[in-house]
């Protein structure tokens, strides 16, 4: 676990950067300034404590790069006598995030994004940054997509919590079913791929709907009493539960967001345990919403309003935290959705900028291999060996190498 690295924070986690400024680019071009930072040191906790997660990149809007070579200006004179200058007015971005809520990974690594606003899925390779859409009035009809989830064979889920149903896609995106019953305003949903069941959080009903997650996609169950306005605290009752994810177990964790808590489930429904509690510091949560499960079993809660990722461990100890409200990589403003990928990357979405941050979560086994190479290392040092004065036939004080 994180806590057996001496991880166990009780205080804030300040970030680490090396930031080195590259060289100006030309005024037309004006490209973002996190464009022009380097932020590949930035990690948690500060050093020299081991890593456990990094900085890696940001999706947000096309990346504009400066021009290789600035062309001459003609005088008004030549212009107004129509000589070809070859200067183009700057282009509008290729694609823009405005509001980007829910998120999911394919097999091959992609990132999947729904933009409520643009009513579109924006899916970009994490490599190359290249993207592709799944648009409104083209591939299907969106009102207000929130949430997402793909399955072990690529399939699509897509929430519109405006339309009251969920959109299921094929692995080549095209549309091959629709989920509906029951539903009134779907968020953001999870795969049991063991089990075969979805999981749709529904903040309007106070519930958690269970569907079969192939077809027909028939209802199962329904997790949660209805009808009681949010007003509900009791264990395995929910106030507007708005995302939900599986561990390897089967078990269900539920961002009761009303409630300030997580709630966990085993694979019948049955509730297990709460945890958290509303408050402003580390371990509380003020309007907890995106959740996902690392590769260790880590719980990862995006809280909404305090505008931090907080870690856990399944029984609610908190591990680490990062962020606060800003602009820079490793701070948020409006944080709402939150996935881990089967290579311990982390997404985290933001509404206001639109953008998504990526990150490396650092495994327990390689920060493990990390605290004894730092050991043996240390134990070296501190190996003494004489050396031998062949003038004089003795040896000379012990040189600690």
């Amino acid at each position: 676990m994180l806590a057996t690295c001496a991880l166990l924070l009780t205080g804030a986690v300040p970030l680490y950067a090396d930031k080195k400024k590259k060289a100006e680019p030309a005024a037309e071009a004006k490209p973002n300034m996190l464009d022009m930072l380097d932020y590949s040191k930035i990690v948690w906790p500060n050093p020299p404590a081991i890593t456990r997660i990094k900085y890696l990149d940001y999706f947000s809007a096309e990346k504009l790069q400066p021009p290789a070579k600035q062309k001459p200006r003609l005088s008004w004179m030549d212009r107004l006598s129509g000589v070809v200058t070859g200067e183009t007015k700057a282009e509008k971005p290729r694609f823009q995030l405005v509001m980007p809520y829910g998120l999911t990974v394919d097999s091959k690594g992609r990132l999947y994004v729904a933009d409520s606003k643009v009513r579109a899925v924006f899916i970009f390779d994490t490599k190359t940054e290249a993207v592709e859409l799944i648009k409104n009035g083209v591939h299907a009809r969106f009102g207000w997509i929130t949430g997402l989830t793909i399955d072990d064979t690529d399939r699509l889920f897509v929430a519109d919590s405006k339309m009251r149903r969920v959109l299921v896609f094929d692995p080549d995106h095209r549309l091959e079913g629709s989920i509906s019953e029951g539903m009134v305003s779907p968020g953001g949903m999870a795969i049991d791929t063991e089990n075969r069941f979805l999981y749709v959080p529904d903040a309007e009903l106070d519930q958690v709907l269970v569907y079969d997650a192939d077809p027909p996609y028939q209802l199962l169950r329904k997790i949660g009493t209805s009808g009681k306005d949010h007003t509900l605290t009791t264990p395995g009752d929910f106030a507007r539960p708005t995302n939900v994810a599986v561990d390897q177990d089967g078990n269900l964790y539920v961002s009761d967001t009303l409630n300030d808590r997580i709630q966990i489930f085993d694979a019948e429904g049955n509730f297990i345990r709460a945890f958290g509690k509303p408050g402003d510091g580390p371990g509380y949560f003020a309007r907890p919403k995106g959740i996902a499960i690392d590769g260790d079993g880590h719980i990862w809660v995006a809280d909404g309003v305090q505008n931090r990722v907080q870690v856990f461990t399944p029984e609610g100890q908190l591990l680490i935290w990062m962020g606060e409200p800003g602009l820079l990589p490793g701070q948020f403003r409006a944080l709402a959705g939150l996935t881990i990928d089967k290579n311990n990357r982390v997404f985290t979405s933001e509404q206001y900028p639109g953008r998504v941050q990526m990150f490396q979560y650092v495994s327990d086994a390689e920060a493990k291999a990390e605290r004894d190479r730092r050991i043996a290392q240390a134990q070296k040092k501190r190996t003494v060996t004489p050396v031998k004065n062949l003038a004089a036939g003795q040896s000379q004080p012990p040189e600690v190498k």
